[in-house]
């Protein structure tokens, strides 16, 4: 693309296969011992020869300056002994010999001289590597602005703790985990579990031919051999991305680095599918807005495949230049190579000509700023509705020139140029979708149902599914497993996770003998607590294999803070509790934070039976946020199994002022209240659980179990008879039916 993006911050690159403790081990299944291509790299020098041109525009292109050696050739920023203070931090950059040095805050809050062993990126920033143990590399956050020359800290106003998971010396800022696989070429990061160490290797130093092409040994003895001499054809089997090839080989090629993604493997195998090595996001609410745009740093790949552009057969080469990286025009020309000139014209873009309102990106790809001056573009290429913007509150193209404008005013202007009426877009449906009230579900099916959504949109409908818990839900995740995309069979399968599936075994289990390596570790971790001997006979096999894939997926995680608490989570469904426990103290070590990993651990150490323990380390986490409902429902429920229930309610009612959006807390806070006697209280916190969830089934029998105790029978019969609607067959509730004469 134009840019090479520096440091992402969340975009999980994992690369683990050591071992920690035995429950961790097990080998690779067979699919992961194949290579790419049996072949070996032979570096960009290799393909210059024969190349000239391409070789040429690349050395123009942000992948050519992704990483390099520090010189006054490499070096933008200013190091003539020059201070930048900035969020309570003073850093100095100079010179020492031919080295450069920043005199910065370190991870001890002191101030120390630092080398730069490594430049990282170029426009519209440059970020320095310095070299810690253990093989570490780290970026650093004050970066050199190279548009407009001088040193700027990235995240303004954010003042962090030398010990933060998010400071230049944490694991956020990590080059070997969250930047090195897409700055250079053959990166095996080769982290050991047991030392947590690195010892990170690549062939190339950036992002070279063969990121793209493959390894190019075999190409080039091709063309130097006595065949080729004598005339015989390439087939170009021995590199990727030769011409001819279709629009999903190019886009799976570049989607690695151009997503938000989790890798499976440090094993890649020879694979079409994207999924087959990495698992893309989908376009959900927790890094987009809840119609698709843009928000955190999310890439292009599931903004692309969200547009008409993608569906209509476009590739990244036909607006990119793919060896400089730079679009063919810059004026509308760029689109105009496949839309009529009168989309060019103020007939179609209601501005004056030449100015940027009649620029077509202006309008049909959003901007948004990240890492403090990178400017990049939505590439989901939607019309603007302001419309759904007075309707939903999402953004809109309209007013992000226009600010001092309504988006009332913007849709009014859309109006009288193209008339009342708005062609559909999924958005209408996603949006309601996303808000997973009673209303979400209809929605959602209707996007799944519609052949026009796109296969991303209606994995992110899936994705949405599993927070939604009725028998509709549960019935289109399943319907869903035999679909042909394996993003959505990927996502259905997740979602199954927060249902009961005891009975849908046989329609899972073939799951795991999928064609695609993702879907697979989906089953097997689907299935993961259900007891081997319930899978049907002929997929035990298949079982195997695809439960040590997800063993190894899982372990892949484990040089990232937020991968130790997946890691942790994962071995406490195994009730294996002493490597639960180890993961999660690991996470808090790699984030001080870890807030999640200190309530999950919490829950260990009470299964473990050390209650004192599990108190100290919700307490710990209270200390650091005193704002999360979770830790204030943990607190209650342990101290009520301690026996001390005045404690209990005070750490219900403190969770409860925080508005809490899981019914359980409501569902254990309101049988707690009504046992000791304050019913009042009691009906008042199921009555606003039932206001956070109307399709939560047990808060409409603790209701009308409390009304019943309580001899308001009117009362007990209207919350018994919402229930029979919500749940009618559930054997725990036919006694409440029969006493009260519900049938």
């Amino acid at each position: 693309m134009n840019r090479i993006s520096t440091l992402a911050l969340l975009v999980i690159l994992l690369f683990t296969t050591a071992i920690l403790v035995g429950r961790c081990s097990g080998n690779n299944a067979d699919r992961e011992k194949e290579s790419i291509v049996v072949n070996t790299y032979i570096g960009d020098e290799g393909c210059k020869s024969c190349h000239a041109a391409q070789y040429n525009d690349w050395t123009k292109s942000d992948h050519f300056k992704a990483m390099q050696e520090p010189n006054d050739s490499t070096v933008l920023g200013n190091f003539s002994n020059v201070s930048f203070s900035a969020d309570g931090v003073k850093s100095t950059f100079f010179k020492r010999g031919d080295k450069f040095i920043i005199n910065t805050q370190g991870e001890d809050g002191r101030n120390h001289d630092y080398e730069v062993k490594y430049t990282f990126g170029y426009h519209p920033l440059q970020q320095y590597l310095v070299a810690f143990p253990g093989g570490r590399l780290q970026a650093t956050r004050v970066s050199w602005d190279s548009r407009q020359n001088k040193w700027f800290h990235q995240y303004t106003g954010q003042k962090i703790n030398p010990h933060d998971w998010l400071n230049w010396t944490g694991n956020a800022q990590n080059w070997n985990t969250m930047c090195a696989e897409c700055h250079s070429t053959d990166l095996k990061k080769n982290y050991d579990i047991q030392t947590d160490t690195y010892h990170t290797t690549y062939s190339v130093i950036n992002v070279s031919c063969e990121v793209c092409h493959g390894p190019g040994k075999l190409h080039a003895d091709f063309f130097n051999s006595e065949s080729y001499r004598k005339g015989k054809k390439p087939d170009n089997k021995a590199v990727y991305l030769a011409s001819g090839n279709e629009q999903h080989q190019q886009i799976n090629m570049c989607a690695p680095c151009h997503s938000v993604k989790s890798n499976i493997s440090a094993n890649l195998v020879a694979s079409e599918e994207l999924l087959d090595n990495f698992i893309p996001v989908v376009p959900t609410t927790e890094r987009y807005f809840a119609d698709g745009q843009i928000r955190d740093e999310d890439y292009e790949y599931s903004s692309f495949l969200q547009s008409k552009m993608y569906r209509r057969g476009v590739e990244c080469s036909n607006c990119h230049n793919p060896h400089s990286g730079k679009t063919y025009f810059t004026t509308n020309d760029l689109c105009l190579q496949c839309h009529a000139k009168t989309y060019d014209e103020p007939t179609h873009t209601f501005h004056a000509v030449n100015t940027a309102g009649s620029q077509c990106i202006n309008c049909h790809m959003s901007q948004r700023t990240y890492m403090g001056n990178d400017l990049r573009r939505d590439h989901s290429f939607r019309a603007p509705r302001p419309d759904l913007s007075v309707k939903f509150g999402t953004p809109n193209t309209c007013n992000s020139c226009h600010k001092e404008k309504t988006a009332q005013w913007a849709a009014d202007a859309v109006s009288k140029w193209f008339g009342a009426k708005r062609q559909y877009h999924f958005s209408e449906d996603l949006i309601p979708g996303s808000r997973l009230n009673a209303a979400s579900e209809q929605h959602l099916g209707k996007l799944l149902a519609d052949t026009s959504v796109p296969s991303i949109i209606k994995a992110t409908a899936l994705n949405y599914l599993g927070n939604i818990s009725s028998q509709t839900s549960f019935n289109l995740l399943l319907s869903h497993l035999k679909n042909g995309n394996a993003q959505i069979r990927y996502e259905a399968l997740r979602s199954l996770m927060n249902f009961p599936f005891s009975r849908e075994l046989n329609v899972i289990a073939p799951l795991l003998n999928d064609k695609v390596r993702a879907v697979r570790i989906a089953a097997a971790d689907l299935l993961l607590n259900v007891p081997k001997e319930n899978i049907p006979a002929q997929y035990q096999s298949a079982l195997a294999t695809a439960m040590s894939e997800l063993n190894n997926y899982k372990l892949h995680q484990a040089d990232f803070a937020h991968g130790n608490i997946v890691i942790g989570d994962y071995f406490s469904r195994m009730n294996d509790l002493k490597n639960a426990e180890t993961f999660y103290l690991r996470a808090i070590q790699k984030d001080s934070l870890a807030n999640l990993s200190r309530i999950n651990l919490s829950t260990v150490y009470n299964r473990e039976g050390k209650n004192t323990e599990a108190l100290k380390v919700l307490e710990q986490a209270k200390k650091i946020d005193d704002k999360n409902f979770q830790i204030y429902y943990n607190l209650a429920l342990l101290h009520n199994e301690m026996g001390n229930k005045e404690a209990a309610l005070h750490n219900f009612e403190l969770g409860f002022r925080l508005h809490p959006d899981n019914p359980r807390f409501y569902y254990n806070y309101g049988l707690l209240l009504q046992q000791s006697g304050n019913v009042s209280k009691a009906i008042e916190v199921l009555d606003a659980g039932i206001k956070t969830d109307p399709n939560s089934a047990s808060l409409y029998y603790a209701l009308a179990y409390i009304y019943l105790q309580d001899n308001q029978t009117q009362q007990a019969i209207f919350y018994a008879t919402k229930l029979k609607k919500l749940d009618p067959d559930n054997p725990e509730y036919q006694g409440l039916f029969s006493n009260l004469g519900i049938r």
